[in-house]
């Protein structure tokens, strides 16, 4: 099970973030401002907000297995139309596609190990699906970078749609069976009732503040730093930027170190530590220095994706019914807050500059770990 949970995250970070590394040449491609083409990720979180609170539902009667699988297999289409796009609109178009098939893989997956695992076994697979998410959300932009410097940006999404379909194999080979999935009876009545118990639920909105505000802290960082990147002085070429997405590997090494020390030392303070290190990471890439940037950003990786892991494996304690449509709703409020972060920065990149997503960055960094002290209490 961990190299397929492992794998379902990956699929889903494949796809998620491949413009990012490309920003600037998509610009190019279709006219647009690279701040206009932020949008190209925007419309997929939005579409995941969307569409997360009733994948959980249909999976709180359907079960977990076919749903991720179905919706694996199914994203590699509108993966290929992307690559296919001759205009703007067109764009957009296939990236809300592949944001309505992502939440049948992010949520039902994180429900399936609320499902089958508990206490410490349940913290080590949410890190590991979280581990997978790193790497997905490297590989997705390093793949696409890489192609598209060697022949274009539409090369870089037919290459991302090839390792998603491997992601997808192996999901569909190594994923267990359900063993101890419940469905949920009682129709619509009982979805509404579910939901209302989690609308009650304090913990679980915790649990999304903090997943919320890593999503942001995270697009907006990556989404500016770009930017910031391919302009003088740095002038880096679209297969350097996805070179730098490789600290998204720091990640990898970091999130299931955290898990261990969270199941010995608690999550509280496993969390202000992370906070801590993200907050640090982002003062460092203020200096126009790339190797200082580069180290900053690691830092940035290594304590946000900390905060992703404790707060996926917090669902399972917070909510004990009904789980898929409670992590629907965390899923939800998460891209929530990753649209928000390549939105609210712009007025800031424009009038401050790079100090300026910092400054708000730095602000949310600290906001996730009040809500993480408040919210993460030990079992």
């Amino acid at each position: 099970m961990p190299v397929a949970v492992a794998a379902a995250g990956m699929g889903t970070f494949l796809n998620l973030y491949t413009p990012q590394a490309i920003l600037p040449q998509l610009a190019d491609a279709f006219a647009v401002t690279p701040a206009a083409m932020g949008l190209a990720v925007t419309v997929s979180l939005l579409a995941i907000a969307g569409v997360a609170p009733f994948a959980g539902a249909v999976s709180d009667v359907l079960g977990r297995k076919r749903l991720i699988v179905g919706a694996a297999v199914a994203v590699i289409a509108p993966t290929l139309l992307v690559a296919t796009a001759r205009s703007f609109a067109a764009l957009l178009l296939w990236r809300f596609a592949q944001g309505l098939l992502l939440p049948f893989i992010f949520t039902v997956t994180v429900a399936y190990i609320g499902d089958e695992c508990s206490g410490a076994e349940a913290i080590r697979a949410a890190g590991m699906y979280a581990s997978g998410s790193v790497a997905g959300g490297f590989a997705g932009r390093f793949i696409a970078g890489v192609a598209a410097d060697l022949g274009g940006w539409r090369l870089g999404f037919a290459a991302v749609a090839g390792a998603t379909a491997l992601a997808a194999a192996v999901v569909a080979t190594m994923l267990p069976p359900e063993r101890n999935f419940r469905p949920v009876r009682g129709g619509v009545r009982a979805t509404l009732r579910g939901w209302g118990e989690h609308a009650r639920n304090p913990q679980l909105w915790g649990c999304c503040a903090v997943g919320a505000g890593m999503l942001f802290s995270v697009v907006a960082t990556f989404t500016f730093v770009n930017l910031r990147l391919a302009a003088p002085p740095f002038l880096l070429s679209p297969a350097a930027l996805g070179s730098v997405f490789a600290v998204y590997l720091v990640g990898v090494v970091t999130t299931p170190l955290a898990t261990r020390v969270a199941v010995d030392f608690g999550r509280v303070r496993t969390a202000l530590l992370a906070v801590a290190v993200a907050a640090t990471g982002e003062a460092l890439t203020l200096p126009v220095f790339l190797p200082t940037v580069v180290l900053g950003l690691m830092a940035v990786c290594g304590g946000l994706f900390v905060m992703q892991a404790l707060a996926l494996g917090y669902i399972g304690v917070a909510v004990k019914q009904a789980r898929s449509s409670a992590v629907g709703l965390y899923v939800a409020v998460y891209y929530v807050g990753g649209a928000l972060g390549a939105v609210l920065p712009v007025p800031l990149w424009h009038a401050a500059g790079w100090p300026g997503c910092v400054a708000l960055v730095c602000a949310t960094i600290a906001a996730m770990g009040a809500a993480a002290a408040i919210t993460f209490r030990e079992r």
